[in-house]
């Protein structure tokens, strides 16, 4: 019996190799996880999608990916000398995987500038709100600002950027109005906390680097507290509005996810706030934000089609004429999400 063997040429091997290794620096997961804020965005201002949002939104999520994949590079890239002497982060360097500082250099600028060209493709207003997300990321990471390393003022670039973050994707389909801002601020307030958290975790290598966050200058104890009263003030946030009609009114009943957050972080304090403690809050908490955003989107489907402003319709037509289709424009009715249901579910 003959075996037929395929030979791979040498300089596709090697690219595969090179593909490989270049993965393998990225954080998958939490790109992965930072989609859900301007893809809700997006939910938020075109919760009716039509065939003619198919092109901005595909667009919107390539670029997002792109973008928050050059974020995390430019922060491993910048610290890169810590990141070696933190025994936590110490293994998965990306040196230690083959690939060395010049060619993730070079891979960042790269990610950004593909980034912002897709950025371009939607906008100047959602291209700005790109450059501005991007600016507080070197603001953050790049040593010769070292925002990192300064508390409070990272707090409020987190704070900045989650409202930013969110915006991305509600201007694809609406200007930029207090229902977006006040819906920004929600998800601001989520990232603000989880950086905190994420503070308290790294915080035995950041005190071995002599890096000045919130929970080396503070304590782990304290900035905790503030951690656990921003994502309470998100959960208040989020009732309020919801009563208020400012979003789907079901949603209100979403308070009920806080007692069990509440209960997996004291846990973690009675734990010691250790690393491995920590971690497994975050995986928690993460989980249970992701049924938030997932009923933001179930409740949304029974939303009436809010009123769109001159910026979004102007955007869909442009991609009408790409699908070669005509959008039948249904205007909501002026109360908003007021009568919202859960319709998507029947």
């Amino acid at each position: 019996m003959r075996t037929l063997s395929i030979l791979i040429p040498a300089p596709i091997s090697a690219a595969k190799a090179s593909a490989a290794r270049y993965l393998s620096c990225l954080r998958l997961k939490e790109i992965l996880v930072l989609q859900g804020s301007p893809l809700l965005g997006a939910a938020f201002a075109i919760h009716h999608p039509a065939v003619a949002d198919v092109g901005p939104l595909a667009i919107l999520t390539i670029a997002n990916v792109l973008l928050v994949a050059h974020i995390f590079m430019l922060n491993d890239w910048s610290g890169l000398t810590t990141d070696l002497a933190d025994p936590n982060k110490a293994a998965g360097v990306f040196t230690v995987r083959g690939v060395d500082r010049k060619e993730v250099g070079g891979l960042t600028a790269l990610l950004l500038a593909l980034s912002l060209l897709l950025f371009s493709l939607l906008g100047p207003g959602t291209l700005c709100l790109a450059l501005a997300v991007a600016v507080l990321s070197a603001l953050y990471s790049l040593p010769r600002f070292n925002w990192k390393g300064r508390p409070l003022l990272s707090s409020a670039a987190h704070l900045a950027g989650g409202v930013l973050h969110f915006l991305l994707g509600y201007s694809l389909g609406s200007a930029i109005d207090l229902r977006g801002i006040a819906t920004a601020i929600f998800f601001a307030l989520l990232f603000a906390a989880g950086h905190l958290t994420q503070e308290i975790r790294d915080h035995q290598g950041d005190v071995l680097n002599a890096i000045r966050t919130n929970a080396v200058a503070f304590g782990q104890r304290r900035t905790f507290a503030a951690s656990l009263v921003l994502f309470t003030l998100a959960h208040a946030l989020l009732l309020l509005l919801a009563l208020q009609g400012t979003l789907p009114r079901p949603l209100a009943a979403l308070v009920a996810l806080y007692p069990i957050h509440l209960c997996w972080s004291l846990k973690a304090l009675a734990e010691g706030l250790t690393y491995a403690s920590v971690c497994r809050l975050q995986a928690r908490y993460r989980a249970l934000y992701a049924i938030v955003g997932l009923a933001m989107v179930v409740a949304l489907c029974g939303a009436p089609s809010h009123p769109q402003s001159a910026r979004g319709p102007g955007v869909r037509r442009e991609w009408q004429q790409v699908f070669g289709e005509r959008l039948n424009e249904k205007p909501g009715r002026e109360g908003g999400w007021g009568n919202a249901g859960l319709g998507c579910l029947s």
